[in-house]
């Protein structure tokens, strides 16, 4: 599912990396992958070159659910620039249930009435470039 309204009209493109490429790349297709240590069973987010558990190279990617918990919020009522970020809108740590927390928003609801806790979805907000932003909005 796309975004239908995102309270970021410009957003910046985030830059690609040789780890984050393929992540990335699988994002064009909503599709959203964490990665996983072979050597001691982490996942984890954002892309390494090596596991941030046990410093192994053996690494590889994951589809992941998709689906996660609210670990903690904030409101941004002044945005540092009102082109890319329209306030009020919701940043947020979500906990994936593969284990990873992601920096995120949370979309689709009035930002004060997020709650940690809160169950949310992927859901995607298209990029200039193809690729897709995994943004959470609240799971009804």
């Amino acid at each position: 599912m796309t975004v239908p309204t995102s309270p970021f009209p410009c957003r910046p493109i985030p830059p690609t990396t040789p780890e984050t490429i393929e992540w990335w790349d699988a994002t064009r297709s909503c599709r959203l992958l964490v990665q996983h240590c072979r050597e001691c069973d982490l996942h984890q987010l954002y892309p390494r070159s090596l596991c941030s558990s046990c410093g192994s190279v053996e690494l590889e990617f994951r589809d992941a659910a998709g689906t996660g918990i609210v670990y903690s919020h904030t409101t941004v009522e002044k945005s540092p620039d009102t082109t890319l970020f329209t306030p009020p809108y919701a940043v947020a740590l979500v906990d994936l249930v593969e284990g990873p927390r992601l920096l995120t928003n949370v979309v689709g609801i009035e930002p004060t009435l997020i709650r940690c806790g809160d169950a949310v979805t992927v859901v995607w907000e298209p990029l200039p470039d193809g690729r897709q932003l995994p943004l959470f909005t609240p799971v009804s």
